[in-house]
C-alpha cells in the first residue's frame, strides 16, 4: 500500500511547515517595510507612496502628486506652492508651517493632519476631508472648501477670510478667535461649533445650521443669516449690528420675521 503523502525529497518542494515559515517571513518583511519595499527615496509623481517619511523643508512646488499616499509623512516647512494633490492621502501628515498656496487638493484627505501655521491662500480644497485636523493659526484666505469636511477640526485663530465654504461640515469644529470675514458659509453645518470671539463680519450664513453653536462675543456685524438655524445657540455679547436675520430660526425656536435686521423681530 502506497503512502499518499508526497516525499519532499522527490518533489523538490519544501515541506508544508517550511512553506508556512517562508510565507510568514515574507509577510513580516512586508509589514516591517524592509529595504526592498522602502519608498521614501522614490521620485515625486502621481501616486507616489511616501509613508512615514521625513520630507521636512522639501521643495515640492508645482509638482503633480495627485493620488499620492503621504500617510504620517513629515512635511513641516515644505514648499508645495501650486502642487497638485487631488485625491492624495495626507492622513496624520505633519505640515506645520508649510506653504501650500494655490495648491489643488480637491477630495484629498488631511484627516488628523497638523497644518498649524501653514499658508493655504487660494488653495482649492473642494470635497477635501480635514476632519480632526489641526489648523491653529493657519491662513486659508481666498481658499475654496466647497463641501469640505472639518468635523472637530481645531482651527483657533485660523484665517478663513474671503474663503468659499458652502455646505462645508464644521460640526463641533473649534474656531475660537478665527477670522471668517466675508466668508461664504451658505448651507454649512456649524452645529455645536465653537466660534467664541470669532470675526464673522459680512459672512454669508444663509441656510447655515448654527444649532447649539457657541458664539459668545462673536462679531456678526453685517452677516447674512437668512433662514439660518440658531436654536439653542449662545449669542451672549455677540455683535449683530446690521446682521440679516430674515426668517432665521432664533435661539428660542421662534421664526424671525421677514426683514429682521440686527435683532430677531
Amino acid at each position: 500500500m502506497h503512502d499518499s503523502k508526497e516525499d519532499p525529497r522527490r518533489t523538490g518542494r519544501p515541506p508544508p511547515t517550511r512553506q508556512v515559515t517562508l510565507l510568514l517571513t515574507l509577510a513580516l518583511t512586508l509589514l516591517a517595510g524592509g529595504p526592498a519595499f522602502a519608498a521614501c527615496d522614490n521620485p515625486p509623481g502621481p501616486g507616489v507612496i511616501w509613508t512615514g517619511c521625513d520630507k521636512r523643508n522639501a521643495a515640492l512646488a508645482g509638482l503633480d502628486l495627485r493620488g499620492a499616499v503621504l500617510l504620517r509623512t513629515d512635511l513641516s516647512g515644505a514648499d508645495l506652492t501650486g502642487t497638485r494633490l487631488s485625491g492624495a492621502d495626507l492622513t496624520l501628515t505633519k505640515l506645520r508651517g508649510a506653504t501650500l498656496r494655490d495648491v489643488k487638493a480637491g477630495d484629498a484627505r488631511f484627516v488628523s493632519a497638523d497644518l498649524s501655521g501653514a499658508q493655504l491662500q487660494g488653495a482649492v480644497l473642494d470635497g477635501a476631508s480635514l476632519d480632526r485636523a489641526t489648523l491653529t493659526g493657519t491662513v486659508l484666505t481666498g481658499a475654496t472648501l466647497r463641501g469640505a469636511g472639518l468635523y472637530q477640526a481645531e482651527a483657533a485663530g485660523a484665517d478663513f477670510g474671503d474663503a468659499q465654504m458652502p455646505k462645508a461640515n464644521l460640526l463641533q469644529a473649534r474656531l475660537r478667535g478665527a477670522r471668517l470675514t466675508n466668508t461664504n458659509l451658505e448651507g454649512a453645518n456649524c452645529k455645536r461649533a465653537s466660534l467664541e470671539e470669532a470675526t464673522l463680519t459680512g459672512a454669508v450664513l444663509r441656510h447655515a445650521n448654527l444649532e447649539e453653536a457657541q458664539l459668545l462675543s462673536a462679531d456678526l456685524t453685517g452677516a447674512d443669516l437668512s433662514d439660518a438655524v440658531l436654536v439653542k445657540a449662545d449669542l451672549s455679547d455677540a455683535r449683530l449690528e446690521g446682521a440679516i436675520l430674515d426668517r432665521a430660526r432664533w435661539v428660542d425656536r421662534r421664526r424671525c420675521a421677514a426683514g429682521s435686521t440686527g435683532a430677531c423681530r
